[in-house]
């Protein structure tokens, strides 16, 4: 069978599709329409900046708009519990039923940073006595369980206690989950058998190759055209699993070898993709969003080069701190600099850049989008900096 082939823009469109930006907003984003997201996706990465908004609260607010978080708190911190907190792409929200499947990561350690390795090969002991903790007294966040401890500043991790790269190590193994995070932005650690669910915990481990089978699957359907480079990045795999799942996922016809002009890289169509003709999607869309997990997808299907400047010297930035891409109809027509000024309510566009290809409405349509947003947040005005070349048409139209 000879591979089906897509122009950019039929891939692109396959793509923002799957990702959930085919669909009309409701207008009343309830918890049904939060769930259906997080299917889709998987996952929500989670990220501690909160100059605008918490990322995992972001891909919610992309493709379903104004919503309340407390949806989201619910699915992550009550019962029946349907995402659990762990490393996929990176921190992240997962859907609970993904739990199993990523039991070998907890196994193996393999992505485990060394001071985690440290504390479990140089303070058994503590982190024995740190487990007895949660178990006696969890839920615990990690200054918690420190009042009980001599606290240890010597070189540990981040500035870490060594209490708390003992939960990490813990949290990272598998032996304890997150119940919740608490107004501070901390872990609050419990067993998972408190946490977790019932019908959860009594699935049946796959074995490796199982489980590399059900998360490429899963990045496969969220991304619906994808490079084998894609589907690894999705849930950060190993590149020798993934390939062996991409092959048998090929065989059994739930990926479909796919050509994308321009492209290098082979790629694969998700057997169960929609394939729109058109994309009427607005959104401002989170650095930390799947859209933009992957760089080189994103240049490749939007000619849209992203690199997130958080960590560059302010000097050295191009377009600010938290840059947000704005997607209109099916592309990423600009770029937004936003800070959530919650002391004074006020949304503050610090920049904004148009695409060379963006159409003349781009002004109008993201004036409306960051009015929404700023709604969302609970914040009553927007605020437009001098930079970038969208800022003077975006001022007018907050000041007329």
């Amino acid at each position: 069978m000879s591979d089906l082939t897509f122009t950019r823009l039929q891939a692109r469109r396959v793509a923002l599709g799957a990702l959930g930006f085919a669909r009309q907003r409701p207008e009343s984003a309830s918890a049904r329409h939060a769930n259906a997201v997080s299917e889709r996706l998987g996952l929500f990465q989670i990220d501690s900046i909160n100059v605008l908004a918490r990322a995992h609260y972001m891909p919610l607010f992309s493709r379903i708009g104004a919503y309340d978080p407390e949806i989201l708190h619910r699915m992550f911190g009550r019962a029946p519990r349907r995402m659990f907190e762990y490393w996929a792409h990176e921190a992240s929200l997962v859907r609970s039923e993904l739990y199993p499947s990523l039991r070998f990561r907890m196994r193996d350690g393999a992505r485990m940073w060394g001071s985690m390795r440290r504390v479990a090969d140089e303070r058994p002991d503590l982190v024995a006595w740190v487990l007895h903790e949660v178990a006696e007294r969890g839920p615990l966040t990690a200054r918690e369980i420190e009042h009980d401890a001599v606290r240890a500043r010597d070189g540990w991790g981040w500035n870490w206690s060594v209490v708390k790269t003992a939960l990490e190590y813990l949290f990272y193994k598998g032996e304890v989950t997150s119940a919740r995070r608490n107004s501070a932005f901390e872990r609050v650690y419990d067993l998972p058998e408190r946490v977790l669910p019932r019908d959860v915990l009594d699935l049946a481990e796959p074995d490796r190759d199982e489980a590399h089978r059900t998360l490429v699957r899963v990045s496969a359907r969220a991304l619906g055209i994808a490079t084998e480079q894609c589907l690894r990045d999705y849930f950060r795999l190993a590149a020798e699993p993934t390939r062996d799942a991409v092959a048998e996922l090929v065989d059994a016809g739930e990926l479909l070898p796919a050509r994308i002009d321009g492209w290098s890289r082979p790629a694969y169509l998700h057997a169960e993709a929609s394939r729109p003709r058109r994309i009427r999607a607005r959104a401002l869309v989170s650095p930390f969003d799947p859209l933009v997990f992957e760089r080189r997808r994103t240049e490749e299907l939007f000619g849209f080069r992203y690199r997130i400047e958080i960590y560059v010297p302010e000097a050295k930035r191009v377009h600010g701190y938290y840059v947000l891409p704005f997607l209109l109809g099916d592309s990423l027509v600009a770029r937004v600099d936003l800070k959530a000024d919650r002391a004074t309510g006020r949304l503050l566009v610090k920049g904004a850049y148009a695409e060379d290809h963006a159409p003349p409405e781009t002004a109008a349509e993201l004036a409306a989008e960051l009015r929404l947003m700023a709604d969302w947040l609970g914040l009553s005005d927007v605020v437009i900096a001098a930079r970038g070349d969208l800022a003077p048409a975006l001022t007018r139209m907050f000041t007329m």
